[in-house]
């Protein structure tokens, strides 16, 4: 990247840093229990509600105890169930036309960040009806309260019933987008562990692997707060502390909890404190190739670390204390190439992969440029990258073949 991009970049980070005090950061009202929901809705005024969700979770489900519950209180609920792996703009205009044909007074997101992301997309266009999920993208383009908006994640990662983002993706234009703004945050979480009991071993690795990213990228970043970088520690701590057992042992109440614990923190870190270039990095592959955004997040992060070299070796010493693998005397290196390579046993014991098959050498091009316009100048990463400069990042996870 040449000078005056940097530049350009950093001055961009440096003036967001300083508005962070005076910017309206919230956090949503957390309910621990499913039996809280009715009455919240009804302290609401909200006696018709809209629940996204998808397949998966209708599969499982997971949306029925929600269904049960509101249903014994004659709250009317309207079930919309075809969010996509990574959301995309017509699921949204799907779930917005059904909320408005039943008059529907909330929104109730069930699910992963796919779902909760498809409900904060279609609060965005109820409060902008005149503009498109396309013209909201980047930051700071929805600015109208939504109304009451319920996130209850059956997921333990991706901290989406606390962010102000909502990421969607446009299949026609193979791109995937984040819409940034502060009345995307949940009014309501639902932190109820007993949520997630059935989430796969596979799923709960990668979605937890998911949070760890958030946390990670976070901390390491050049526009944290003394509360983010709390947050993030404490996450950290978290997942290396109950990740394995709630993959060896999903009915794990203890871990179950400590793991949404861990992604709610997580989620309250990045949301004021960003993440960086393994995010762009999935949301590309996500855009390109429906690649599942846990797993390419999980695999990415290692050798992003890596390539950050000694820039983020102090840093990441913080990381490994908190994860218990390293103490005050160790060397931030030695620290630092400790916590990668825990990053990487764990998903070795995950059976997470090393390589992502649906990489391609010609869209090589699309996928950096794409990453470097999400990142750039909005993500306040440690090290700055050009498109070209991201290209090993991908080179280094697509398969043999491919390479």
């Amino acid at each position: 990247m040449n000078f005056i991009q940097r530049l350009y970049c950093r001055t961009f980070q440096c003036c967001f840093r300083i508005a962070i005090p005076w910017l309206p950061y919230r956090k949503p009202q957390t309910i621990t229990q499913l039996e809280q929901l009715p009455e919240v809705l009804r302290r609401e005024g909200c006696r018709r509600v809209l629940l996204v969700t998808d397949q998966g979770i209708v599969r499982l489900g997971l949306h029925q105890s929600v269904l049960e519950v509101l249903n014994r209180h004659q709250i009317e609920v309207f079930c919309y169930d075809q969010t996509q792996v990574n959301p995309s703009v017509d699921n949204v205009e799907q779930a917005l036309q059904l909320y408005r044909k039943h008059d529907c007074q909330a929104l109730i997101g069930v699910g992963g960040g796919s779902s909760l992301d498809c409900a904060k997309g279609v609060g965005a266009r109820i409060a902008q009806p005149r503009k498109t999920l396309s013209q909201m993208r980047g930051v700071l383009k929805v600015r109208r309260k939504l109304p009451p908006l319920i996130a209850v994640p059956t997921t333990a990662g991706t901290g989406s019933e606390c962010t102000l983002a909502a990421v969607i993706t446009d299949p026609k234009a193979h791109t995937k987008y984040a819409i940034n703004d502060f009345p995307l945050i949940p009014r309501y979480a639902l932190l109820d562990a007993r949520m997630t009991m059935t989430m796969p071993p596979f799923l709960t690795a990668t979605t937890g692997l998911d949070a760890l990213t958030h946390a990670v990228e976070a901390y390491i970043g050049r526009s944290t707060t003394r509360d983010t970088r709390q947050a993030a520690l404490s996450a950290i701590q978290l997942i290396f502390a109950n990740l394995p057992q709630a993959v060896a042992n999903g009915n794990d109440s203890t871990a179950r909890k400590n793991m949404a614990h861990a992604a709610y923190l997580a989620g309250l870190a990045f949301t004021k404190s960003y993440v960086g270039y393994v995010h762009a990095l999935a949301h590309a592959l996500g855009g390109m190739y429906g690649v599942a955004h846990g797993f390419a997040n999980a695999v990415l992060l290692p050798v992003v670390l890596r390539g950050y070299g000694s820039a983020v070796e102090k840093k990441l010493k913080d990381c490994a204390i908190a994860a218990n693998i390293a103490d005050t005397t160790t060397s931030p290196h030695e620290a630092a190439q400790r916590f990668i390579e825990a990053i990487e046993a764990m998903n070795r014991q995950f059976h997470i992969d090393t390589q992502i098959p649906q990489i391609r050498s010609e869209d090589l091009p699309y996928l950096c440029a794409h990453a470097a316009r999400e990142a750039n100048p909005l993500y306040p990463v440690p090290v700055l990258y050009s498109a070209a400069e991201l290209e090993p990042f991908y080179r280094a996870v697509m398969t043999k073949e491919e390479k």
